[in-house]
């Protein structure tokens, strides 16, 4: 009962007319930017970070969500009908969405990617409605000994579902948690690695580097690269699947819906490694498994199903325990800070118009994505066809004018340029930018719990340990670390990346 009273104070904050705009503009500009290969939700919302200022709170979370799990229907478009996957999860659906579309049927896997998606969503939210209350209770019981101990298993969880390899995964995550140290610090009050600029006393700013290492560094690398584009635009007649169809596509949007919405809570998780791990187990459970690679249906509506509902659910441990779980829900606490909102489980009873508007504007969202998507391909397919030198300058001075609204200084335009050129290298290099800006933003929050906890305790590191919940999640941790190391899970776990 209590859980209807907050989804009706919800839907009462959701449906008034501004915040129904916002979240008509975040869904409009999730496909968009789903559909323009390269730009992706973390670039996206790092943009436009510094335009939320201006934003009542409620509006602005609800306005980047809708890019977040929009970004996923998008990318699903061009990745059907032009093989360019436009957003990082839609990887997947190109391998057999492509091949549907060649042979005719990309009405059948456009619909297919939509109604897999907007049934995910639906279910994921509902997940997160149903968790939100107890999770938040468990997080009152939290001292500074457990969110350390949670923040240290976050991190490891993030080194151990990034794709790629693992030491170049810990080298990010390091190199974020000594980024996220730079400044003035809390206790003496003197400056630590600010190299006597005045700039950096109070720390780089997040804007910069999030801007810089996503924005300016997807710039210069899709910049680098020539595809050539064939569309099957013209195939898209029949949308509607028959009887076969829906009888396959259906158990496997389900398996997506239940990948994506325990991949999307853990840490390091989200959209892209649900939509591989569904794919990899539709390939390895379907009795059409020949199929897969030629235009296979379930390669198309498991991971469609995964992405999305790994994208809403990774709001519950930010929502609930104020730990950003991925790179996206990192920059969703850059969001609240600027709005001077601190996330984690006191917002639900500070803030519950905000905390269950944000919830209930997820089913108004994924409702607006299936009619913005489907009737409406043929226009986010023709966005193709503006040319890169015209739209890339556009963005670049963008993001060069929201980051100097943060603090009015050049200073930040600057950093932000040697990000971007960092993060470029880095991706030269097959380093990931999202280990470093998990680390960067947990990194401070680490810090100030792990004092507490020594303020606490006097200086006892026992504290760690004999407390049973953070004893808990540390043994978590550790078997994260141990179970990582071996060798048939090392080898599956190199595999689940290399779909080809």
């Amino acid at each position: 009962m209590e859980l209807l009273d907050n989804l009706a104070l919800g839907f009462s904050t959701a449906l008034t007319y501004q915040n129904l705009l916002y979240c008509l503009i975040g869904c409009i500009l999730g496909t968009l930017i789903g559909v323009l290969p390269g730009l992706g939700p973390i670039a996206t919302i790092a943009m436009l970070l510094p335009a939320t200022y201006a934003l009542p709170p409620v509006a602005a979370l609800i306005m980047l969500a809708g890019i977040y799990y929009g970004a996923q229907y998008g990318g699903s478009t061009t990745a059907i009908l032009v093989n360019i996957p436009g957003e990082s999860a839609s990887v997947v659906t190109a391998i057999d969405g492509y091949q549907m579309a060649r042979r005719g049927r990309a009405g059948v896997a456009l619909f297919t990617a939509g109604f897999g998606s907007f049934f995910a969503g639906c279910v994921a939210t509902l997940v997160l409605a149903a968790f939100a209350v107890p999770l938040s209770e468990l997080a009152f019981k939290f001292g500074p000994a457990e969110y350390f101990s949670l923040m240290v298993l976050g991190l490891i969880g993030a080194v151990v579902l990034a794709s790629g390899s693992l030491i170049k995964a810990i080298a990010m995550i390091v190199l974020g948690l000594l980024l996220g140290l730079v400044g003035t610090d809390v206790n003496s009050g003197t400056a630590r690695y600010s190299f006597d600029i005045p700039q950096m006393t109070d720390g780089i700013g997040f804007v910069a580097v999030a801007m810089g290492m996503f924005g300016f560094a997807e710039i210069m690398n899709n910049l680098s690269q020539k595809e050539a584009r064939e569309t099957f635009l013209d195939k898209v007649t029949n949308l509607w699947p028959n009887k076969t169809d829906f009888k396959r596509m259906m158990p496997s949007i389900l398996r997506g819906t239940t990948i994506g919405s325990i991949l999307g809570v853990l840490p390091g998780g989200g959209a892209p490694l649900a939509a591989f791990s569904a794919y990899s187990l539709e390939k390895k459970t379907s009795k059409y498994s020949a199929e897969f690679g030629k235009g296979a249906i379930e390669g198309v509506a498991g991971p469609e199903s995964a992405n999305n509902a790994a994208s809403q659910t990774s709001f519950i441990p930010l929502l609930t325990l104020g730990i950003p779980p991925n790179a996206v829900m990192a920059l969703m606490v850059g969001a609240m800070t600027i709005h001077n909102i601190q996330p984690g489980p006191q917002v639900m009873s500070s803030n519950p118009a905000l905390f269950w508007g944000l919830i209930a504007s997820m089913w108004i969202g994924n409702l607006m994505l299936i009619i913005l998507n489907l009737p409406l391909i043929g226009v986010w397919v023709k966005l193709l066809t503006i040319p890169y030198k015209h739209l890339y300058p556009a963005i670049l001075v963008f993001c060069c004018i929201g980051v100097y609204t943060v603090n009015n200084t050049t200073f930040d335009i600057y950093l932000t340029v040697l990000f971007g050129i960092l993060g470029y290298l880095f991706t030269k290099l097959g380093c990931e930018a999202a280990p470093l800006l998990l680390g960067f933003v947990l990194g401070p929050m680490m810090e100030e719990y792990f004092r507490r906890a020594m303020l606490l305790s006097r200086g006892d590191y026992t504290v760690f340990f004999s407390r049973p919940l953070s004893l808990g999640l540390l043994i978590a941790a550790a078997l994260l670390v141990l179970i990582v190391m071996l060798p048939a899970v090392k080898k599956t776990r190199e595999e689940a990346f290399v779909e080809e």
